[in-house]
């Protein structure tokens, strides 16, 4: 495993990092908690200590199992615990909504510290922009938090450039999370510069593509109405032909490196200039392994230049991660 200074502050972190979306089940289709427990304990065993979450992922539950494991295992203080606020629910859990108000903040900081049993969040993100708050009302109320030593930093989540300069103006902005992997790019033109010259760090989530980089799917792959995948255009039938070409071609050149086509799209991911960790998910401890084992063989720069030729050859149609923003904000991200 490699670790990196975190941006500018004064901690480091695995270049692999556990993502726990699917820990909670909500838009995953569902998880069981002992399978996703085991997958947290792998990771951390396999020397991964950057986890990121959120309070939408499962409406708590994703907290809670990642709270109560490190508790059990004694390793808070070795971890980076990173999660988010700015994203409310209903009771019925059906409608999502984007509330990033003072009040809001505070309520939501209070209950992800006592879900991931903690007085200190490493990091905390802003989950989506909220166009109905002001931005300085947030991100004045981050700065307090920060300056009470209640968070260790301050990150931003799904903003572009315009936003974070917004944001920035008010109070320090130690990180982006944007959607970055092999079919989705589209941050290297403007906001993986713009964090690399304000010594942000980044944290690349979607690493695998919610799975269409683990080599696992095929053409006419159906899922669940509660399954993210459902609604992502990249799995329908019209579409999903030219990935599967593509991990298939990027399989062969994974082999040759004693790498998962998995393990080569989180490798990928890290190593790109100025992405400071791959966040990637597991649903259990093989997962988990195999994510955390990613830098065990090496690409070198003629595989970089391959990849880009094989998807150049195989993807005449991209689509980007833009489905996951729509209106009614149903996706978490």
């Amino acid at each position: 495993m490699e670790y990196r200074q975190f941006g500018n502050l004064n901690f480091n972190v695995s270049a692999v990092g556990l993502g726990t979306w699917v820990t909670g089940g909500w838009m995953w289709g569902g998880s069981d908690e002992k399978e996703v427990t085991e997958a947290i304990e792998k990771a951390v065993s396999s020397g991964i200590t950057l986890i990121d979450t959120a309070p939408i992922y499962g409406f708590g539950l994703s907290e809670e199992i990642v709270g109560k494991t490190l508790r059990r295992l004694g390793l808070r203080d070795k971890m980076v615990i990173a999660t988010k606020c700015g994203l409310e629910w209903d009771e019925s859990r059906k409608r999502i909504g984007h509330n990033l108000t003072r009040g809001r903040i505070l309520e939501e900081i209070d209950a992800s510290r006592r879900r991931l049993e903690t007085d200190v969040i490493d990091l905390y993100q802003v989950h989506w922009p909220d166009d109905k708050t002001p931005v300085h009302e947030t991100m004045e109320t981050l700065d307090q938090l920060l300056h009470k030593g209640v968070i260790r930093g301050i990150g931003l989540s799904n903003f572009d450039v315009s936003q974070i300069e917004e944001a920035m103006k008010i109070a320090p902005v130690h990180s982006l999370q944007p959607p970055y992997n092999l079919f989705e790019r589209g941050i290297e033109e403007k906001i993986l510069p713009f964090c690399r010259e304000h010594h942000m760090a980044v944290l690349a989530y979607g690493s695998i593509c919610r799975g269409l980089l683990s080599g696992k799917f095929k053409a006419g792959a159906t899922f669940q109405k509660d399954d993210i995948r459902a609604y992502d255009p990249k799995f329908k039938a019209d579409k999903i032909v030219q990935y599967m070409k593509a991990v298939s071609e990027l399989g062969r050149l994974a082999g040759r490196r004693n790498l998962t086509v998995a393990q080569l799209a989180i490798q990928w991911a890290a190593r790109q200039p100025g992405v400071t960790a791959a966040l990637v998910g597991a649903r259990n401890a093989r997962q988990a392994e195999e994510n955390a084992a990613a830098f065990n063989g090496e690409l070198a720069d003629e595989d970089f230049k391959q990849i880009d030729q094989i998807l150049e050859k195989t993807i005449k149609y991209p689509v980007g991660p833009e489905f996951m923003a729509g209106p009614a904000k149903k996706h978490g991200g």
